[in-house]
């Protein structure tokens, strides 16, 4: 695994077996994350990407494939080793507070909590720790309220100090803006931004609200348990956001091969060919253009 690189899922499997169904949740799903990266994954629902999530948080197990975060190979992990995995590599903001949060805890208190679990990598002075990531999301003056006292993005900025009290190399957040307005869903992103920035904290978002995602720079989108494509941000519209033009046109799609050679093409795409049964002509132009046509 190259030192640049924070997560590396290969033919990532998961399937969920009850008494009478198996479901495959992800079906060889392939996944590179930069460090320090911020990005989004956005799917449908059942697409998979609250499985993938789960995964990486440690929460979850693969069935095959697989999958590295931070150097650390999740399918060799013993229990002993994921507990400590899931308290120091990876934070997690999730969209009810009521998961994020202790209620009749201070936010200062929240913020402290993790870090008394916190045996692999010890934090030294943790009020003071606590307190500066309580600066750092903008609620150093709140930090003596408890959650009645605090609004829902109040609440929200106070997840994101917890989920980074004990130094985590990726942060992940589950629909993290889902229950706000639109004023706060902008502060909370820029407040991920300024994490990524200040820390240089690798930050995942999933989400399946597009909008968000024109917000940052790469967006891998899953469909059937696979990434389908990824939209990268363009230079020409970072210019726009600097001059306040709004976003249109803001990324570009790029289908995603797997390591088979595969690519899937998307559902609007297929309806236009007007394609019935499901092989398709394929050829190559002078210009090296890969041509899909109905037989």
């Amino acid at each position: 695994m190259s030192p640049d690189n924070v997560i590396v899922a290969e033919s990532l499997v998961k399937i969920y077996k009850t008494k009478d169904i198996e479901v495959l949740a992800l079906q060889g799903l392939d996944l590179t994350i930069a460090r320090g990266e911020v990005m989004a994954i956005i799917g449908n629902s059942g697409s998979g990407k609250s499985t993938l999530l789960n995964m990486i948080g440690g929460l979850d197990k693969p069935s095959a494939g697989s999958l590295i975060v931070d150097g650390k190979d999740l399918f060799k992990m013993k229990e002993k080793d994921l507990v400590a995995y899931k308290t120091v590599t990876v934070g997690f903001v999730w969209q009810n507070n009521a998961r994020n949060l202790i209620p009749y805890l201070t936010a200062m208190e929240n913020t402290m909590m993790p870090m008394q679990f916190n045996t692999a990598r010890p934090v030294k002075n943790k009020k003071a720790r606590a307190r500066d990531l309580l600066e750092l999301v903008g609620m150093g003056h709140r930090a003596t309220h408890q959650l009645g006292q605090l609004s829902g993005g109040e609440q929200q900025r106070v997840a994101i100090a917890l989920a980074l009290a004990n130094h985590p190399a990726v942060l992940l957040a589950d629909e993290p803006t889902g229950s706000v307005d639109t004023k706060t869903t902008n502060a909370i992103l820029d407040m991920f931004r300024a994490v990524n920035r200040e820390l240089g904290t690798t930050v995942v978002i999933v989400t399946h609200d597009r909008e968000i995602s024109k917000r940052v720079e790469r967006v891998v989108a899953i469909r059937d348990g696979k990434t389908s494509s990824e939209f990268i941000m363009s230079y020409a519209h970072q210019l726009a956001n600097i001059e306040g033009f709004g976003g249109k046109g803001a990324q570009v799609e790029l289908a995603v091969l797997d390591r088979a050679g595969r690519v899937q093409i998307p559902r609007e795409f297929l309806d236009k060919m007007g394609l019935e049964g499901n092989r398709l002509r394929i050829h190559m132009d002078d210009e090296n253009r890969v041509i899909l046509q109905s037989p």
